[in-house]
């Protein structure tokens, strides 16, 4: 670049020496105008070709020449009048505002064509990215318009963990193709970098170049979050301008939102993973139980008839066939309403008549067990739009729970209220409770809270009680009981009293 300039230099000295020389062919015969405008036009010359800093070298030569060759006194320095000065000073003047404005429509010119390349690869990064069909494909896409945009070596980008570390390579663009294998980060050369934590995680920086720098990460974030990394490689110390880092960082948004399209990508396919596992899950456990059914009732039968002819061991057959046919009807309920669309019919059902067949029900497990159960208010009827079958067997599954996990002397309260515009069904007891750190499991197939005992359950009660309700619209809470204890609520709609008295 110096070279060149020192070239357009000799070149213009040379035109304003030949342009004198030619002048000097008509001594006498030509007047100071001719002269002070083939020297503007040596002047103007040089300044759209070098720059104002040689226009204006270029001026002062010419105002020299212009003086020395051809203003009386001639081959000297000094002036007769003072209307040579004031030629003089017009022709000094012109060439420098000349040389200005010259210079300044050739910077706004260039800073227009270097924003409408901007805006052309722009354009084309974002064409790429919209026209590749998978999410690897656009960020591989985008990868190869950085590199060739910034006239790079390498551009690497990689996606981040959520935690501020970037831990897979999901694109490399060189001269030689763009590859789009996943690969693991391989550490790099921090000492190499700019950008980089100390720690080896990414810097708050948006951009930064410092030193000798070789290689460039820029973080790539999107909505306030980290969602990768963009790494730059050249052969060279990389330092790039203000408009450059302008582009810069336009790109590397490019690249994050790419970026956080390949992250949206992979959760949807876990997430649809997820839920072809739990459906083949629901559908094994709906064939699976359903055909235990059968010998199931079978084994029964005979051990009943065992027993009676007085074979206590058969007692024992036919208890242990009695729990697993429990665990078979939880399993089938579970099933039923998580993979398929029960039928809910809401209809007007009194909360009395609910609690009063959920006792019904418990009693033949625990005929001995107190349970407390009410209303609140106890004279007024309390009733509700809900499906009667699905309550009552959520309520059936809370009281069961409660009186399995709470003391034998402990009675078990059962309340029906009103809250707001809901019917609250309470089941609380006097058990351990549940901890705090488990208070959001507890409603998981399975899951049993650390500390219980085993007392016969399949574990799914809750999961039942939970999905039975909310497939109404309703709700099914848990808190710690005051004093020790647990309890559970169900919110379910509730008719007004109006309502019921216009019926």
């Amino acid at each position: 670049m110096r070279t060149q300039s020192r070239r357009e230099g000799a070149v213009w000295i040379a035109a304003a020496v030949v342009a004198t020389l030619a002048l000097l062919q008509y001594p006498g015969s030509i007047g100071e105008a001719p002269v002070a405008l083939t020297y503007l036009l040596v002047v103007l010359g040089a300044s759209a070709r070098g720059g104002r800093r040689l226009g204006l070298v270029l001026a002062l030569l010419c105002f020299l020449a212009f003086n020395f060759f051809f203003l009386e006194p001639r081959y000297t320095l000094a002036l007769r009048d003072r209307s040579a000065w004031l030629v003089l000073l017009a022709f000094v003047v012109t060439s420098a505002v000349a040389t200005m404005l010259l210079a300044r429509a050739q910077s706004q010119a260039a800073a227009a064509g270097e924003r409408a390349r901007e805006i052309d690869r722009l354009a084309t990064l974002g064409a790429e990215a919209l026209n590749a069909g998978r999410a690897e494909d656009a960020v591989g896409a985008i990868a190869r318009v950085v590199r060739s945009g910034l006239g790079v070596a390498a551009c690497e980008i990689f996606l981040g963990d959520g935690e501020g570390r970037h831990v897979q390579r999901v694109a490399r663009a060189t001269e030689g193709g763009t590859e789009t294998r996943p690969v693991s980060w391989d550490g790099g050369a921090p000492g190499d970098t700019a950008g980089w934590g100390a720690d080896g995680s990414m810097t708050e920086t948006q951009l930064m170049v410092s030193g000798d720098a070789r290689s460039l990460l820029i973080p790539l974030r999107v909505r306030e979050r980290s969602v990768g990394v963009l790494r730059l490689e050249s052969g060279r110390a990389i330092h790039l301008d203000a408009a450059q880092r302008r582009f810069t960082e336009a790109l590397a948004y490019y690249a994050a939102l790419a970026i956080d399209r390949v992250r949206l990508a992979a959760a949807q396919e876990h997430a649809d993973a997820l839920r072809e596992a739990d459906r083949l899950k629901d559908a094994l456990l709906a064939s699976v139980s359903h055909d235990l059914r059968t010998p199931l009732t079978t084994i029964k039968a005979l051990s009943q008839a065992i027993a009676d002819e007085g074979d206590e061991r058969a007692l024992v057959v036919v208890e242990e066939a009695d729990r697993l046919n429990r665990f078979v009807s939880d399993l089938l309920d579970f099933s039923r309403l998580n993979g398929g669309a029960p039928l809910v019919r809401a209809e007007l059902v009194a909360a009395e008549d609910v609690i009063g067949a959920a006792l019904q029900q418990v009693s033949g497990t625990y005929p001995d067990r107190p349970i407390d159960a009410s209303l609140h208010p106890p004279h007024d009827l309390l009733v509700g739009r809900f499906d009667f079958d699905h309550t009552l067997r959520a309520l059936v599954n809370l009281i069961d729970n409660a009186l399995k996990y709470s003391p034998a002397h402990a009675p078990v309260r059962v309340v029906a209220a009103r809250e707001g515009g809901q019917v609250a069904f309470s089941v609380a007891d006097r058990g351990a409770g549940i901890a705090p750190e488990d208070g959001e499991r507890i409603f998981e197939p399975f899951y049993r809270a650390r500390g219980t005992a085993d007392a016969g359950g399949t574990g799914l009660g809750l999961s039942i009680a939970l999905r039975a309700v909310e497939l109404q619209g309703g709700e099914l809470r848990y808190a710690p009981r005051p004093g020790g204890g647990s309890e559970f609520v169900i919110l379910l709609p509730a008719v007004d009293p109006a309502e019921l008295a216009a019926m």
